[in-house]
């Protein structure tokens, strides 16, 4: 089967796929308790089932989809996930399987999903004060668990861990010297990702926005950094290597210097709709095709995908790009 290409020539090589939509936490950049019912997505009968799931991902790597990420809501709440993974794995073509969590559960579910053949965990992180981390949390979450997470993470053998920060001026920001150092000294990987103006829900504006390049500037001022070549084309975070060998630091900034000209990433929610970008006002229903198989559903897909021309990133400024979005929590940030 021929690979797509959207309307703009660009390729489909990454799957986003949400597993769960409901959450333990309710960060008010996401699902902020306000606004979203402690008991939402806790109905499983609206979920693909782990069946349609496999049959959805066999038709996407058809297509030359190789990396495919597992998200939420919080995926962990996914009952049997390690099942699932194992499933996926198996997967002719998958050559990247990954999973972000927020980590509250990590701890006890590690060893299992690597032993399934997960290869790689993203855990979010947005601070390392305890009194912080639970208001950010929506006053779910307690920071021990995450740190507890992430250091069963790494015994299971899932080094390096890629860590997440979403950064808001007067909220988080008095604590990015601490991020990084954390993650210098234990060898994880952090991403310092620009606010984004995600989903309708969560109060957006653009002077919490802290620009990478300041992000940048104070880490540099501590440690000195050294640019870095992307890995492959499309990469979302700009790198950078500490001078001094004790590992690299990322920054993806949507907002500042967006990237939309490269991305190659689809997102699938729980329920089987299917999103041609993170601020997509609305999603394609893949759930009826699926019953006719993988290869029905690619055909489908290249049909959609040929007609994706989004990069809202690239014309948030301009007159008439607001609009409603597809809410983060439903397709994993």
């Amino acid at each position: 089967m021929p690979k797509p290409r959207d309307a703009l020539a660009r390729p489909l090589r990454d799957l986003r796929l949400s597993v769960i939509d409901a959450c333990n936490f309710r960060c008010p950049y996401c699902m902020p308790a306000d606004r979203i019912a402690d008991d939402h997505g806790l109905d499983a009968a609206s979920r693909l089932s782990f069946d349609e799931i496999e049959t959805l991902v066999r038709g996407f790597a058809r297509l030359g989809v190789r990396k495919l990420r597992l998200t939420g809501g919080e995926p962990l709440l996914r009952k049997r996930l390690p099942e699932l993974v194992a499933r996926l794995a198996a997967i002719d073509g998958i050559e990247d399987l990954a999973l972000t969590t927020n980590g509250s559960l990590l701890a006890a579910h590690a060893h299992a999903l690597r032993d399934a053949g997960l290869k790689r965990i993203t855990v979010s992180l947005d601070t390392l004060d305890a009194d912080a981390f639970r208001a950010l949390s929506g006053v779910r979450g307690e920071l021990r668990a995450v740190l507890a997470g992430i250091e069963a993470a790494s015994a299971a053998g899932f080094g390096p861990i890629k860590l997440n920060c979403v950064i808001q001026r007067g909220v988080n920001d008095a604590g990015i010297e601490t991020l990084a150092a954390f993650a210098r000294e234990h060898g994880h990987l952090l991403r310092f990702i620009e606010y984004m103006d995600v989903g309708t829900c969560n109060g957006w504006s653009r002077e919490r926005v802290v620009p990478s390049a300041e992000v940048r500037d104070r880490i540099a001022a501590v440690w000195p950094l050294r640019a870095l070549d992307p890995n492959y084309r499309g990469e979302v975070a700009e790198r950078y290597a500490y001078q001094d060998g004790s590992g690299e630091v990322g920054f993806v900034s949507s907002v500042s210097a967006p990237f939309c000209g490269d991305c190659h990433r689809a997102r699938v929610s729980a329920d089987g709709m299917l999103y041609t970008c993170l601020f997509a006002g609305q999603g394609h229903a893949l759930r009826e095709v699926l019953a006719a198989g993988e290869v029905a559903l690619a055909a489908h897909v290249v049909a959609l995908w040929s007609k994706r021309a989004d990069r809202y990133s690239e014309v948030r400024s301009e007159a008439g790009a607001s609009r409603k979005h597809v809410e983060m929590y439903l397709v994993g940030g």
